[in-house]
Parts: C-alpha cells; sequence; structure tokens
C-alpha cells in the first residue's frame, strides 16, 4: 500500500471518528462513569438494618435501601414475603467483595443468608447470594438474578397457600398454587398411611424451569424437563437441612391430574423422610419406595404403570442385578424402566415379608444402616435371594402388561 493511500486512509478513518463526535471537528474525551466506592462496613450496616425491616416486614422501610425503582420494588416484596410465608432465623452477613469489579457505582459481593419457614423446617438453611450495593454500600441494587443462586422468596412477590400440613410458596399463577395445595394434601394422607404419624410439607412453584433452576441453584439444563424434584433448599445435604419440593409448574402440569397427583405423593414421599440427605441408602430403595407409596393406591394397569420396564424384559430378559445408581443418571434414556423396576423390587419385599417389613427397610437404610445388614434383618430376605424374586416379579409382570 502506498504512503498516498495509507494517508487517505487514515483521513478516512479519522472524519469518520469526527462525524461520530458530532460533526465538530473536536475531538471531546468521553466522561468516564464514577467508579463504585467499595466500603465493606457500611455494607454490613446497610445489610443488619434491611435484615431488621424484612423480620418485621416493613415494606415501606424496606423501599428505602433499594438504590432504584425496581430494586425497591424487590425489597419490598422481600419484606412483605417475610411475614407471608413465616420466616424466622431470617439473617443477612455480608462476607467479602466477589471480585468482579465496578459497574456504573455499584459493586458486587457474597452474602450469607439465612432463614427457616417456621412450623414446617426443622433446621435453618443457608445460601451465599450474589448482592450488589450501592452509593457507597448504603443501598442495594440486585440480589442474585440471572444464572446467580436466588430463593423464591428473594426473587420477588410470592403467592403463599397453607394448611395445617402443607405450605405453597409460589410464582406460578394463583390457580397452580390452589392445585398444589390440594395434590400435596392428598399426596401427605397417602404418606401418612404407609408411613404413620403426623407430616408436613413445603412445595416451591417458581413459574418457570429457569425460576426453579435459580432456586436449586443449578444451571441448565438441569432439570429442563422435570416436573419436580426435592432437594435441600440450600444445597446442604448435613442431617438437618431443610427440605421442600420444587415444582416445575410447566412440566407439571402438562402430565394430567392422575400422572401430577403420582409425582406429588411420591416427592412429599422424599420431602418427609428427608431423603435427599441420605448419603448411603441406595437410590433403587429410595426411588423404588416412593413409587411404592405413590402408586399404590392408584387404579391404574401394569400395561401403563410398568410399560417400560416389561417391554426392556420381553425383549432382553429380566435384568441380572438390582438398579444401580448410576442406572438412575437423568441423562440416561432408559429412566423411566429404571423407576419401573425399582417400584417393583419394593413391591416384591412388601409381598415377601409385608408392608411393615418394607417400611422399617425403608428407615433404617436411611437412617446409616448398612442394606446388607438391615435386609435380612427386616426382611428375611438376602441381595441374592430378593434379587431372584424380583426377576421373577418382572418376568410375571412383562407376561401380562402388554
Amino acid at each position: 500500500m502506498s504512503a498516498a493511500v495509507v494517508l487517505t486512509a487514515a483521513l478516512l478513518a479519522l472524519s469518520a471518528l469526527l462525524a461520530a463526535c458530532g460533526g465538530s471537528g473536536t475531538y471531546v474525551v468521553p466522561t468516564p462513569t464514577a467508579a463504585a466506592t467499595i466500603d465493606p462496613g457500611r455494607a454490613t450496616t446497610t445489610l443488619q438494618e434491611l435484615q431488621s425491616v424484612l423480620r418485621r416486614g416493613d415494606t415501606v422501610a424496606a423501599r428505602r435501601f433499594g438504590s432504584d425503582p425496581a430494586a425497591a420494588d424487590l425489597l419490598a416484596a422481600v419484606a412483605g414475603n417475610v411475614p407471608r410465608i413465616g420466616l424466622d432465623h431470617l439473617a443477612l452477613t455480608y462476607l467479602t467483595e466477589n471480585g468482579g469489579g465496578t459497574f456504573q457505582g455499584a459493586w458486587g459481593a457474597t452474602v450469607q443468608v439465612s432463614w427457616r419457614v417456621k412450623g414446617f423446617d426443622n433446621g435453618i438453611a443457608q445460601r451465599d447470594l450474589a448482592f450488589s450495593f450501592a452509593d457507597g454500600g448504603r443501598t442495594i441494587s440486585r440480589i442474585g438474578g440471572g444464572s446467580d443462586a436466588t430463593p423464591l422468596w428473594l426473587s420477588g412477590p410470592v403467592i403463599v397457600r397453607r394448611s395445617s400440613d402443607v405450605l405453597v410458596i409460589a410464582t406460578a399463577p394463583a390457580k397452580e398454587a390452589d392445585a398444589l395445595l390440594t395434590e400435596a394434601e392428598t399426596g401427605l394422607a397417602r404418606d401418612r398411611q404407609v408411613l404413620g404419624g403426623r407430616r408436613s410439607v413445603v412445595i416451591e412453584a417458581p413459574a418457570t424451569v429457569a425460576g426453579m433452576q435459580r432456586a436449586l441453584g443449578v444451571q441448565p439444563p438441569t432439570y429442563d424437563d422435570i416436573a419436580a424434584v426435592t432437594a435441600p433448599v440450600d444445597g446442604n445435604r448435613l442431617p438437618g437441612a431443610p427440605v421442600h419440593v420444587f415444582v416445575n409448574p410447566v412440566v407439571y402440569r402438562r402430565m394430567g391430574h392422575v400422572a401430577a397427583q403420582v409425582v406429588m405423593t411420591h416427592e412429599s414421599v422424599h420431602a418427609v423422610t428427608n431423603a435427599p440427605l441420605s448419603t448411603s441408602a441406595p437410590l433403587w430403595l429410595v426411588e423404588g419406595f416412593a413409587d411404592y407409596v405413590a402408586l399404590g393406591d392408584v387404579n391404574l394397569p401394569l400395561s401403563r404403570t410398568a410399560a417400560g420396564i416389561s417391554k426392556e424384559v420381553r425383549r432382553r430378559g429380566a435384568p441380572k442385578q438390582l438398579p444401580t445408581d448410576t442406572d438412575f443418571g437423568s441423562g440416561d434414556r432408559n429412566l423411566g424402566p429404571t423407576y419401573e423396576a425399582a417400584w417393583q423390587v419394593c413391591v416384591t419385599i412388601a409381598d415377601h415379608a409385608g408392608q411393615p417389613a418394607l417400611v422399617r427397610l425403608y428407615r433404617d437404610v436411611l437412617g446409616g444402616t448398612p442394606l446388607a445388614t438391615a435386609l435380612p434383618r427386616d426382611t428375611g430376605l438376602t441381595v441374592a435371594s430378593l434379587t431372584a424374586a424380583w426377576r421373577s416379579r418382572l418376568t410375571a409382570v412383562a407376561a401380562v402388561a402388554r
């Protein structure tokens, strides 16, 4: 390229730059956005003050902590949620700035939020959440959001439905919250028939799968196609951690009433027995027992409830071993047959030793007793004899479930 061409190109670029600056011929240096003042001490004081406001459910005072109208609306909604849900042990603790720098006068920090649903949760939930502070730490511009973990009660106004044993917290439509309350009560009634005692459950129903993922602190595509999941509220599997049922109403309601009720009863079994906190119970027992309870009073033929595993048995013969935990991977296309197979293991145990023996086994293994110890003690079966009886049962089921 010649010097003249280079000069011409440079002049054209300069002309375009001047035109972009208003065509005055004078280049004006843009005014930089003022950097945020990072003041952890002030932010800590702000959180302590906001904590007091939230505890007393003061929506008017909560607004004053918002850096803009949208943030003010969010904080007012959160303050209203606290008494509506019945949260106690609420605490906000500043941990550290998150290292993301400053942006438009705000900076990010990690805040530990603690809470408990009074009358339903035994333990206290704790999550480290992303907050954004503005005005030198005097106001808050954001809580969670995006792909960050955001408990449902901190995401905006919620609908609450309750009975003596069920609490529904929803951003889904009110009609959905009403239906969930009824289905959860029905599920608990069935749970009591099998497990005995008084049981209670909290149902959380975000309006979207993205809201469900944020409430659980997981990334897409986790649970994209899952109707409901029972999990520790804060992802903590330590003993005593609160466990709730999280529903994706979009998927849940597509299944129809009967299937939705089966799912709700199944998940409520997990919740009332704190099954997600177990670190040693085999999934065939955890999932199979939940289906045993949920399907026990459902008037459906085996051609529907055991269709998948029956097809597999007719094609390949009965499995040689009980379902493994790996078989329950969410990406496994044989997940349906795996659940059905696990259910039939529990049906086999109940047929051989009786329902009370199955319940004892379930409780003992969830409590930490090794399966190899609990199974013969509670049911008179060994893993080998159970496997043989189960395989025979699957073969018989496959013959009739056509």
